[in-house]
């Protein structure tokens, strides 16, 4: 019997590659692990909303999206969990100060603080952002995830948080000066272990790729956590195995390696 039951997918650098196209070896990859009955759920930073599509093309239903913050399984909700205003707010001001751009993600929208910006139209065009509104304060209590849109890639050290929150820099090529805000209580990995418990699986029977800071947490969780090729730096030393890139049949041949693939 299999001793694998479920593998959690990063869609930025791990299945999409920097064209935005698929490797025919990831679909390969995705439809073998179908056939032997694993689980394959897409694990990402992105708005679920905003990723229809490729979750048809791939024919998955199950997903931890905001990078952490809101689990489904097979079309059903199963956690959700808003950040605090306060700690909306803040990122706001700091923001509004040092003259950066943010986008605050909900179940349905993502609210800019503006729209104008060639920065905010560029992340915008790069995740194929479409349901955009100008953010207002009655949805303040509703937003599952934050990006900050900085001027540099050292723009993260205007904010300083003390209860439990980090920024991880987005690790996609021309937007390194972004940085998606972390909660150290929702991220990918506790999102891993809560539809683990759920689904009654145990870590090591699951497998997760990933290739930004964002997925530390989850790669180290999983049973078997692989870091693509082209991932951030300091994201190898919290994965057990190292692959090859997104570029070069990444997921294919780490699914190869724990012998589920000939």
């Amino acid at each position: 019997m299999n001793q694998y039951k479920i593998l959690f997918l990063d869609i930025d650098g791990t299945i999409l590659r920097p064209d935005d196209t698929i490797e025919d070896s990831t679909r390969t990859a995705i439809k073998e692990m179908k056939t032997q009955n694993i689980e394959v759920v897409l694990a990402t930073g992105r708005p679920l909303h905003e990723i229809e599509d490729l979750a048809e093309e791939l024919q998955i239903t199950s997903f931890i999206g905001y990078n952490g913050a809101l689990g489904i399984y097979e079309d059903e909700t199963i956690f959700a969990e808003s950040m605090k205003p306060k700690d909306v707010k803040y990122i706001l001001d700091v923001a509004k100060a040092n003259g950066h751009e943010v986008v605050c993600y909900t179940n349905s929208k993502n609210y800019f603080t503006s729209l104008e910006p060639d920065a905010v139209q560029a992340f915008q065009k790069q995740f194929h952002l479409s349901q955009n509104e100008i953010f207002a304060d009655d949805v303040i209590e509703d937003i599952l995830g934050m990006t900050i849109i900085t001027s540099g890639a050292k723009g993260d050290t205007f904010y300083q948080f003390k209860d439990g929150i980090h920024l991880s820099q987005v690790n996609v090529e021309g937007m390194q000066h972004c940085f998606d805000v972390i909660r150290d209580h929702v991220n990918k990995g506790v999102g891993v272990r809560f539809l683990l418990e759920k689904l009654g699986i145990i870590r090591e029977e699951s497998i997760a790729f990933g290739d930004g800071m964002n997925d530390k947490e989850m790669l180290a969780y999983a049973g078997e956590g692989f870091a693509m090729g082209n991932a951030h730096p300091d994201l190898f030393q919290h994965a057990k195995h190292e692959t090859t890139s997104v570029t070069n049949s990444g997921i294919y041949n780490g699914l190869k390696s724990l012998g589920l693939i000939e």
